[in-house]
């Protein structure tokens, strides 16, 4: 199943570094900062970044999974990690990352 068609789940359990690998292949422009997923995605005005935020604030919070955002005149740059997990990745920090790139397409 494409990582953009399943969902969140609250008891993700946190990922083996081999699991990684492969998740972060499926992914694009993404990296890993530490144990964090990160992703910055470029705009051409204010506007077009807050569009992105509101949209991706409305996806993550039906995922019931929040990325930690830094948002400028003409970016954003969203860092996954799962909190509840012990600060790793989880699939649910690969699925709203899916979600994010499928908004910003």
């Amino acid at each position: 199943m494409k990582l953009t068609e399943m969902r969140c789940t609250h008891d993700a359990p946190a990922l083996a570094a081999a699991e990684l690998p492969g998740l972060l292949a499926q992914l694009d422009g993404w990296t890993m900062d530490g144990s964090s997923l990160v992703r910055a995605y470029g705009f051409r005005n204010y506007h077009e970044t807050m569009e992105f935020v509101n949209a991706l604030a409305w996806m993550t919070h039906r995922q019931d999974h929040h990325p930690d955002l830094t948002v400028t005149y003409n970016s954003c740059t969203a860092s996954y990690v799962t909190h509840s997990a012990g600060n790793k990745l989880t699939d649910n920090d690969f699925i709203c990352a899916a979600k994010a790139d499928a908004l910003y397409a």
